[in-house]
């Protein structure tokens, strides 16, 4: 049995940037000139309405209002059906839901609006590979990395990688991840997820290297990533080893289904 992703992210919020400010409207004199005026005070402007309502989703959504986020963005769609961003974050509220072809064409609807932005392409590409699309998934994370400027590629590597190892294309998640690890050697996913495509690589002792690494601080090591060090020491062939990081696990993590299968002796589970 395939051992399941370690510690992949599950939550990937969507990147929201707001620009509500001054808005002004153009208007033409009788001489022909043209002067800029603010909009009339008795009628609302929807272009900051529909920001200020998608701002206001943003919030319930990350607060775990799904339902008041929802009716939220709804409205913020209504008065501006051009805001690219309430797209991509009723896309996230969608699928969170259980609604996966509103969320898939509400991802569509984003970036046809705004085809370069570049957490829309991340979470859209998260959400394919969560489908097991993993082509389609992989085309958003490549695009967003091919972005000039873009800040978060470890985030990006890090879930290409972690769906390159689903589809099971071993090689090329190791890449991703690896260049993941070189941006942030500080992430304990990236580590873990690395040492666990390297396992079944079976190149254990690089993967022996990632996993001591989080399991040396005792804050970050669980009973996923001791159990996966302690398969590593018995493929590497030292059973003291991994009877020291079963003992963890009883001790730790007693009821964990990995210390069963420790006591089972099933390492190859």
């Amino acid at each position: 049995m395939r051992s399941p992703d370690v510690l992949c992210m599950l939550l990937l919020a969507a990147s929201v940037f707001l620009l509500v400010g001054c808005t002004t409207t153009s208007t033409t004199t009788s001489g022909g000139t043209t002067r800029e005026v603010a909009p009339s005070a008795d009628k609302p402007d929807p272009i900051r309405s529909g920001r200020v309502r998608f701002e206001l989703a943003t919030a319930y959504f990350a607060n775990g209002q799904t339902d008041t986020a929802l009716s939220e963005v709804k409205a913020a769609i209504s008065a501006d059906p051009n805001l690219a961003g309430a797209h991509a974050l009723l896309a996230l509220i969608q699928a969170s839901k259980g609604d996966e072809r509103a969320a898939d064409e509400s991802f569509q609807r984003a970036l046809k609006l705004d085809p370069r932005d570049a957490g829309t392409q991340h979470n859209y590409g998260w959400f394919l590979c969560q489908r097991r699309r993993y082509g389609e998934a992989d085309t958003q994370f490549t695009g967003v990395l091919a972005q000039p400027g873009y800040r978060d590629a470890p985030r990006t590597l890090l879930v290409q990688g972690i769906c390159l190892a689903r589809a099971g294309s071993l090689e090329p998640a190791e890449r991703a991840l690896s260049r993941a690890y070189e941006l942030d050697p500080a992430n304990p996913t990236t580590a873990v997820n690395l040492a666990e495509v390297l396992y079944r690589k079976t190149e254990y002792e690089r993967a022996r290297f990632y996993i001591r690494r989080v399991n040396s601080q005792p804050d970050l090591a669980s009973a996923q990533t001791l159990w996966l060090a302690a398969r590593i020491e018995n493929k590497i062939g030292n059973p003291a080893g991994a009877r020291d990081l079963g003992g963890q696990l009883r001790s730790r993590f007693p009821l964990a289904p990995q210390t069963l299968l420790f006591e089972k002796g099933r390492f190859d589970d």
